[in-house]
C-alpha cells in the first residue's frame, strides 16, 4: 500500500499536479499537520502567522512564557530549563514540528531542546537574518536586543557571513518590552532611540529579534531616509516556517481551507490569545482564521 501511494505521488508530481500528488498521500498522511512554536513572549506571532499564511489547514500550539520572561537576563542554564518547560507544554499537544521562535533561547537552549526530543520530533531554531541581509551588499545594520548585540553569537554571524561589509550593530534597548505589552508609545521612543544608532546610510536592517518583526513596518518608516533605495527589512518568519514544513516532508498549500485550530499555552496554563497580542496584524490574523478552542467562550 505505502510503495503504490509514494508511485502515484510521484506520478502526478512529474505531471506537475501538485494538488493530486498532495491527494495522492492522504492515506499516509493521517490528522492534520500540526506545528508548535515557543518564544519567551509573542515574538513567535510572526513565525506562527507564516505558518498560517502557508498552511491555513495546519494546528497550531503556541507557548510561551509571560512568568519567566524576558529570558534575556537569565543564565544560560536558567534559560534552558524555561525553554525545556515550555516546550515541553507544547509537546504535550503531540506536535509534528517545533519551532523555536526565539533567537536567544535558540543560542543557549537549541542543543538541549534538540537532545531532548530529536530526532521523533524536528526542532527548528531561528537565526538571525544576517547572510541573506549581506548578499545584497551593505550598508547593513543589525537591531538586536542589548544581550545579543556584540554577543560572540552574533559576532561570529558577522565574520562569517558579512565580513568585509560595513555592519553596525545597533541594540535596541526596552523595544522588544514595549512590544511584548503592545506599549505604542513605549515603542515609539524605543524605536526612535534605535533609529539614532543607525547610520543614514543603511540599505538593510536586519531585525535580531523575533518581537521586531512585529512592528517591521514602523522601523521601515522611521529608518528609510528620502532619494534613498527602499530599504530591505530581513526577518526570520517566513523562512523558519518553510524550513518546518520541509523538516516534515509537507508542501506549502496556501488555497487550503481556513480551519487549522489554535492553542495558546502561557506558562504551562492553556488560556486564550492575550489581548497583547491582538494589538498586532500577526495576531489578528491567527485569531480570524483559526478555529480557536476558545473562540466560543470570546463570544459568550
Amino acid at each position: 500500500m505505502g510503495q503504490e501511494i509514494t508511485e502515484r505521488y510521484e506520478r502526478e508530481l512529474e505531471r506537475g499536479d501538485e494538488e493530486r500528488a498532495a491527494a495522492a498521500l492522504a492515506p499516509i498522511q493521517g490528522d492534520r499537520v500540526k506545528i508548535a512554536l515557543m518564544d519567551a513572549g509573542i515574538g513567535l506571532l510572526a513565525a506562527a502567522a507564516a505558518v498560517r499564511r502557508l498552511r491555513p489547514d495546519a494546528d497550531l500550539v503556541l507557548s510561551w512564557d509571560p512568568d519567566g520572561m524576558p529570558w534575556g537576563p537569565r543564565t544560560p542554564q536558567d534559560l534552558t530549563a524555561r525553554a525545556l518547560a515550555v516546550a515541553e507544554a507544547a509537546v504535550a499537544h503531540s506536535p509534528d514540528a517545533l519551532i523555536v521562535a526565539c533567537n536567544t533561547a535558540t543560542v543557549h537552549a537549541l542543543p538541549a531542546l534538540r537532545a531532548r526530543f530529536e530526532p521523533d520530533l524536528p526542532v527548528i531554531g531561528t537565526v538571525p537574518a544576517i547572510k541573506p541581509a549581506a548578499a545584497g551588499g551593505g550598508p547593513v545594520a543589525i537591531w538586536a536586543t542589548p544581550a545579543t548585540t556584540g554577543s560572540p553569537y552574533q559576532r561570529g554571524l558577522i565574520n562569517e557571513f558579512a565580513d568585509g561589509l560595513s555592519v553596525t550593530e545597533v541594540p535596541c534597548p526596552g523595544l522588544s518590552d514595549a512590544i511584548q505589552c503592545a506599549d505604542e508609545a513605549a515603542i515609539g521612543l524605543a524605536v526612535a532611540a534605535a533609529v539614532k544608532r543607525t547610520p543614514d546610510d543603511v540599505t538593510a536592517v536586519v531585525l535580531g529579534c523575533t518581537h521586531y518583526e512585529l512592528v517591521a513596518e514602523h522601523v521601515r518608516a522611521a529608518v528609510q531616509r528620502p532619494g534613498l533605495p527602499p530599504l530591505v527589512l530581513h526577518g526570520t518568519a517566513d523562512a523558519v516556517a518553510a524550513q518546518a514544513l520541509r523538516r516534515i516532508g509537507e508542501r506549502p498549500t496556501p488555497q487550503a481551507p481556513d480551519e487549522g485550530s489554535l492553542t495558546v499555552i502561557l506558562s504551562g496554563r492553556e488560556e486564550p490569545l492575550p489581548a497583547a497580542a491582538l494589538a498586532y496584524d500577526e495576531g489578528r490574523l491567527l485569531q480570524a482564521v483559526s478555529a480557536a478552542r476558545w473562540g466560543s467562550v470570546r463570544e459568550h
